[in-house]
């Protein structure tokens, strides 16, 4: 038998196979298609310190190879979620993970804590790219300053495995990776969505309501394991790929170019069980390949 499990700080996974935030729900949706507790974990979608209503339709629209979303954060807040869908998943053998938004580092901050007071909810990962309300709306992830900001707010609040997602929209993506592991960041990962626009031509106008947004799937997979490798060769904190992850073969790239684990995103739309035939392929493929761990192939491209 094949040995999945990897650790990121002190957070166990039997597998390495995620579900991306905002692609899976609150993991009860796909309780019906999935066997959850077969997953590595499940990271729910975005939440953030207060309800957000996310942006006026259309938000979505499907692009070559990929597809774009401006969706906006929508959430019932943290307090509903302690409330309301803590309970419901708190029993699943599995690992939930929270996505953490906000405005400022003290908004982060608060969250953050909240959800840490949570006995079943082992690690947050942190979304820093967010609009900074106090800077013109700038995303905290873009500058070494305003991620570290955000992750020093956290890390005095929070003190379970704490993961960073970082954006890609940046000139280099390891110089964040290091701000955050100085500030006390367990993991990294990345990438999150590249921003793009889609235009209609009939109707002359954005095919998004806000007219951009984050560009995600198949098309980004390339920036992705390329970003990964860099901040692998950065950081000694653990990194966790996603971007563009549809196949066990992809998966392996990632693991190869740096990832202890890996997230499965737009994939799931496409087919719901996706992230358990990832898992089937990533075992099949390292015993096909002699290997006894997964842990066997992690940064093995230099």
């Amino acid at each position: 038998m094949v040995d999945l499990s990897v650790k990121i700080k002190n957070l166990s996974l039997r597998n390495p196979v995620l579900t991306a935030s905002g692609t899976f729900g609150y993991g009860l949706e796909f309780q019906d298609l999935v066997p959850l507790e077969e997953l590595g974990g499940i990271i729910v979608k975005g939440t953030t310190l207060e309800k957000r209503e996310g942006n006026d339709y259309p938000r979505m629209a499907e692009t070559a190879s990929g597809m774009l979303n401006c969706v906006g954060l929508q959430n019932k807040g943290v307090d509903y979620f302690c409330q309301n869908i803590y309970p419901k998943i708190k029993d699943i053998d599995t690992n939930f993970i929270v996505n953490v938004s906000g405005n400022s580092p003290e908004n982060y901050a608060e969250c953050a804590a909240r959800i840490g007071a949570l006995e079943m909810i082992p690690a947050i990962e942190l979304n820093i790219s967010c609009p900074n309300v106090k800077h013109g709306g700038m995303a905290f992830g873009v500058s070494c300053e305003g991620a570290a900001s955000v992750v020093k707010a956290v890390r005095r609040a929070y003190h379970k495995t704490l993961i960073v997602k970082l954006s890609p929209n940046v000139t280099n993506i390891a110089d964040i990776a290091r701000a955050c592991e100085a500030e006390g960041a367990d993991a990294v990962s990345l990438i999150n969505t590249l921003m793009g626009m889609a235009i209609d031509i009939e109707h002359r106008c954005p095919k998004l309501s806000i007219g951009t947004g984050g560009l995600s799937g198949p098309a980004v997979k390339p920036v992705a394991v390329r970003m990964v490798h860099d901040v692998y060769k950065a950081v000694n904190i653990p990194v966790v790929g996603l971007g563009g992850i549809m196949t066990a073969e992809d998966a392996i790239e990632f693991f190869m170019a740096g990832s202890t684990a890996i997230e499965i995103g737009t994939a799931n739309f496409i087919d719901p069980q996706v992230t358990i035939k990832v898992k089937e392929g990533i075992a099949a493929w390292l015993e096909r390949h002699g290997c006894k761990s997964v842990r066997e192939i992690i940064g093995v491209v230099k």
